[in-house]
């Protein structure tokens, strides 16, 4: 899986490990618990992205949110998602 914003590629194994390397650059290796970055990370993306979409549900598992927070940045024009892994 491979995620592009700008110039930058992230790439990982899971949309997790892509979200674990975009708070590394983002916060300047700052720790926080996944679920927290996606909060803080779509909270800057409000102005560009419908408020229904920016809720982050106990429900979902990590990877879930992850994955939803790459295809909504992809959708949006915040990033690019490619190298998708297929589901045979």
């Amino acid at each position: 899986m491979l995620f592009r914003i700008g110039e930058k590629e992230y790439s990982g194994q899971s949309a997790l490990d892509i979200i674990q390397a975009l708070q590394l650059d983002m916060l300047h290796g700052q720790l926080m618990n996944p679920r927290d970055f996606l909060r803080w990370s779509l909270s800057q993306l409000s102005d560009l992205i419908p408020l229904r979409e920016l809720d982050v549900s106990d429900n979902l598992s990590n990877e879930t949110l992850a994955l939803h927070y790459l295809y909504l940045s992809d959708e949006y024009g915040v990033g690019q998602l490619s190298d998708l892994p297929s589901k045979d």
